[in-house]
């Protein structure tokens, strides 16, 4: 429908992909947590400024605005799309050499050096994408399509609107987000400097992904504090802190861990553990879909803590839980505007909208309770976090498109609206 150039979208996209932008989760006090991230973010001001958006900033937090004005002469809601320019810490992400392969089918050798093979019956979705080119890594670090890809669409179809003045449109904000990856993406984000009614993130997965609901999520730190001694005289003496943490744990249910969840399934996940005899500190990550199951999760640890450090003194057993964010879905409902416009954006442009929870959150979750209406649409990736990372091209292309054709659904409708 629209005439996305595909050349532009797939140079752009490796462009960014080079550039190293890990966040790191690391307690550092620092915001961006890597500075590092602001290399594609002042490149991509620039960028936007050479396209004629002159109100392109970037500002003292590290977030990236710029403004597509309207070209309606009437009023109309401001809609806007957001990506985030930090990559996963959890795979190397310095040194990124994307390739462009044309997919027949059948394993994909990434590098012959080094023996790195992404076979076909370890990822079994690779037959969706054969006579197709795809973008995919060197085998040693990630590829960055999460959310490089969404930057790429999103810059893409701006260039497009210009491109195509007979394409209405109202005002289009567009904002670049930092540490996504490690759950700080908006922890400083201003809503109402960003101006937009309605919003997307393009941060979704495969072809069609749509989610307007996610896990509520919070975080877990539980420290144990032992008593240390020579084991030979240690009877009725010693407390050994990492054994508090393994009975801490095997009184959280074993079913359910993220290894035997699925769909709208919560868990508690251990994501680290460290220490000795005298101290040892305990990390969670807590997720459910529905909230009263999300309350329920939390209530149990705080009582499993509680027995433990009855039993064992009061400094013992701590624990620290903080919330990280809500289900968007709680608040977009499926018969939402932003909702059932990006599914008709989406059937616009051929693509059939796969509806689904996230197994995780976006920016979009948090920006939602900010008082943003921010569904997620998909920018196109599979495999994330991963040497095994790749986008199909033709996936960012109708990514693009569904960006294109929201600019347009939005021009139709009432400024009040």
């Amino acid at each position: 429908m629209f005439q996305i150039d595909e050349q532009r979208l797939v140079e752009r996209f490796m462009r960014y992909a080079r550039i190293d932008t890990q966040s790191t989760d690391a307690e550092q006090g620092q915001f961006p947590s890597t500075l590092k991230q602001l290399n594609l973010s002042s490149l991509l001001v620039d960028e936007l400024r050479q396209l004629g958006l002159a109100d392109a900033q970037l500002d003292e937090h590290g977030y990236v605005m710029a403004t597509l004005p309207s070209n309606l002469g009437r009023e109309a809601p401001a809609v806007g799309f957001l990506a985030h320019v930090d990559t996963s810490p959890d795979a190397p992400g310095a040194g990124v050499q994307p390739q462009l392969v044309d997919y027949s089918g059948g394993d994909i050798v990434l590098n012959a050096e080094r023996g790195v093979v992404m076979r076909q019956a370890d990822h079994p979705e690779l037959v969706r994408y054969v006579g197709q080119q795809l973008i995919v890594t060197d085998g040693t670090t990630l590829l960055g399509a999460d959310d490089k890809a969404g930057i790429a669409e999103i810059m893409e179809a701006v260039c497009y609107a210009l491109e195509h003045p007979e394409l209405q449109h109202g005002p289009v904000r567009l904002a670049f987000t930092v540490d996504e990856e490690v759950g700080r993406g908006v922890d400083l984000f201003d809503v109402q400097r960003f101006g937009a009614q309605y919003a997307y993130t393009i941060d979704g997965g495969a072809l069609g992904e749509f989610e307007h609901a996610n896990f509520n999520a919070a975080h877990a730190t539980v420290r144990f504090a032992g008593r240390n001694m020579h084991p030979g005289y240690a009877k009725g003496k010693m407390l050994n802190a990492m054994l508090l943490a393994m009975e801490f744990n095997a009184q959280l249910p074993e079913l359910e861990r993220p290894e035997h969840t699925e769909g709208t399934e919560g868990f508690f996940h251990l994501t680290a553990l460290s220490g000795d005899v005298e101290r040892c500190a305990a990390h969670y990550i807590i997720r459910d879909h529905d909230a009263a199951h999300f309350e329920h999760r939390k209530a149990l640890m705080r009582a499993v803590a509680e027995r433990m450090a009855e039993r064992y003194g009061c400094g013992a057993v701590q624990l620290q839980l903080t919330d990280q964010y809500r289900n968007m879905g709680d608040l977009l409902p499926a018969d939402s505007l932003p909702v059932q416009l990006a599914l008709r954006a989406m059937r616009q442009v051929g693509v059939e909208p796969v509806v689904q929870p996230i197994r995780g959150g976006t920016d979009g979750a948090r920006l939602t309770y900010m008082g943003l209406p921010c569904p997620n649409i998909f920018a196109g990736g599979e495999n994330f976090h991963s040497c095994f990372e790749y986008v199909p091209v033709p996936s960012m292309v109708r990514a693009t498109e569904v960006i294109v054709a929201l600019m347009g659904l939005y021009a139709q409708i009432p400024a009040a609206g």
